[in-house]
């Protein structure tokens, strides 16, 4: 199997009824196989899925867990080569699986790949290539962890050699909402901390790989559109726990013993990246 596309869905049936029409127009020509994971949906998601794609895999929990969790507990179903992992209120364009996987084969040391993202208006999603909310470069900055990322936008806007939107490099962060995974060095660093239950597992698990020696890239040659749904619905205590909790837990993890990431033949911090103009 080629691809293993993951999605963890908690009430999105009419947005994930989009996204996953795309995904069936974009794999027309690859080995692949979508699951699902139904985080105790209570909008007939799970009918619409059973009545209407069939052909893919369905996990449905009777409680709501992490994200983390939730997609641990999928990967460790899949069988692609690659693992992609993607929101459920996304829409692909027709050969962005084929450009990533193109890519990814291409270039044996990459960890992740993220796609150039834009809203339902075409408009830039600046998370696309910097990896990171306003909120999480806010906490880089006061714990001073911002200095161990130069490719995330963090420090000086006015830096010459930053990402630009259509520009294929090196970054710091690989955005879950389209996360696409090498098995094998998943294999080699493990799975999401389940520490993170909603927000901060990408983050973590896109520096694991950093610490590994291998390379995340922001790729532009395609697309995806994102609704970014989730992002309207902030406004509670529930939001405020995981989101900022996520931080906490990250700080309490790197901050007092930050470790060097390490690659042959390269120097240490600041780090080169690699740019395509």
């Amino acid at each position: 199997m080629k691809l293993s596309v993951v999605i963890v869905n908690h009430n999105m049936c009419e947005l994930l009824r989009h996204t996953l029409s795309s995904l069936v127009d974009a794999g027309k020509n690859i080995d692949y196989e979508v699951f699902i994971y139904d985080n105790a949906s209570t909008d007939g998601s799970v009918k619409m899925i059973e009545s209407e794609f069939a052909q893919f895999h369905i996990i449905s929990s009777q409680k709501e867990v992490s994200y983390s969790k939730a997609y641990n507990e999928v990967i460790n179903l899949t069988t692609g080569q690659y693992i992609l992992l993607v929101n459920p209120d996304i829409i692909s364009s027709k050969k962005t699986l084929e450009r990533t996987l193109e890519f990814m084969d291409e270039h044996s040391d990459s960890g992740a790949l993220g796609v150039r993202m834009i809203t339902p208006k075409g408009s830039f999603l600046p998370e696309s290539n910097r990896g990171l909310s306003s909120q999480w470069i806010a906490f880089f900055k006061l714990t001073g962890l911002a200095k161990y990322f130069p490719k995330s936008r963090i420090g000086d806007r006015n830096r010459k050699d930053w990402v630009e939107e259509f520009q294929t490099s090196e970054v710091d962060f690989v955005n879950s909402a389209f996360m696409l995974l090498r098995r094998s060095v998943l294999n080699d660093i493990g799975l999401f901390d389940e520490q993170f239950a909603m927000y901060g597992h990408d983050i973590d698990l896109s520096y694991r790989m950093r610490l590994a020696g291998f390379k995340n890239y922001y790729f532009p040659k395609t697309y995806i559109i994102n609704f970014n749904w989730a992002n309207t619905h902030k406004l509670n205590w529930q939001f405020v726990k995981n989101f900022y909790g996520a931080m906490i837990i990250f700080a309490i993890k790197y901050l007092f013993r930050m470790p060097e990431i390490k690659l042959d033949g390269m120097q240490q911090l600041p780090l080169a990246y690699e740019v395509e103009r």
